[in-house]
């Protein structure tokens, strides 16, 4: 049996076990390990996993798995804690740090003790206005992939019942976030690897956001890529001029700041909360 360390951390709600290949350079994980530890059950539970280890030609390299064992898309939240973990390690030596996020590069700033901000590559495939069929109605959309691909969908566009055109959700705390997401996440526009779905609706200037995310295939308290992508689009469904807040499931505040220049997206980033929450070992048999 062998003993691995690891980092339990926190991001505007999102939670991860990290664990410093440094530390632990004999961890390879893989689905069953993965699954097994983010079980909220019978394992540490989080979102997701993320490893952390040395680079001779970036500051650290940043590996990321879902809670199901799936790897490859970003994850704006988990990025914005491995910043934070390689301040805590002495792995940063500048201002802003550059680093690689499953095989892309990306950059990060430590703005002080609880904020971290993350500079996200240039989103793609933006699509505004579109209807998608679910709970046996026309739901109207949005569409663009920071990272990883997102839906985002005001409330007030979902009928609660098909048969009364006149009732819609009005609130986001009692909408039905995981039945219609993961309806969607499975549609097959979005196939074969799916999307998340993001609900928003429009508060006193700041734009309230539940989240469910693939991969966890479940409501998560707060999502980076999903809150940047509602930052995004709801600069054009609300006329909202960055910076965007934006308030997540957990409570916690995101900022999303960015500027456009000939009708794209520039200097996109993710600021807020990234903390170290508890430390431990798990045992692998």
């Amino acid at each position: 049996m062998k003993k691995i360390s690891f980092f339990k951390m926190c991001g505007a709600g999102n939670d991860f076990i990290l664990v410093d290949k440094n530390s632990n350079p004999g961890f390879i994980p893989d689905q069953y390990i993965i699954k097994k530890i983010c079980n909220r059950h019978y394992g540490i539970g989080a979102d997701g996993v993320i490893i952390v280890s040395d680079s001779s030609s970036y500051d650290f390299v940043m590996e990321y798995f879902n809670a199901d064992g799936s790897t490859g898309s970003l994850c704006g939240n988990g990025a914005r804690c491995a910043i934070k973990f390689a301040d805590l390690s002495g792995r940063i030596k500048h201002e802003t740090t550059e680093f690689l996020s499953n095989g892309v590069a990306y950059s990060g700033n430590v703005l002080n003790e609880n904020e971290i901000r993350f500079f996200f590559n240039p989103p793609q495939k933006l699509k505004h206005n579109f209807k998608i069929k679910a709970f046996n109605q026309l739901i109207n959309a949005c569409y663009i992939d920071t990272g990883s691909p997102h839906v985002v969908i005001k409330i007030e566009d979902v009928l609660k019942n098909p048969a009364n055109p006149k009732l819609f959700y009005e609130d986001l705390n009692n909408f039905p976030v995981i039945e219609l997401g993961r309806e969607i996440r499975y549609h097959k526009d979005f196939a074969p690897e799916g999307a998340n779905i993001n609900f928003i609706k429009l508060i006193e200037g700041k734009i309230h956001i539940r989240t469910y995310e693939r991969g966890v295939e479940d409501e998560t308290l707060a999502c980076g890529t999903g809150s940047t992508a509602a930052a995004v689009i709801g600069n054009t469904l609300f006329n909202i001029k960055p910076p965007v807040y934006l308030i997540t499931r957990g409570g916690d505040e995101l900022i999303v700041d960015f500027k456009i220049e000939d009708q794209k997206i520039k200097d996109l980033s993710l600021t807020g909360p990234a903390l170290v929450t508890f430390t431990g070992e798990f045992t692998l048999n």
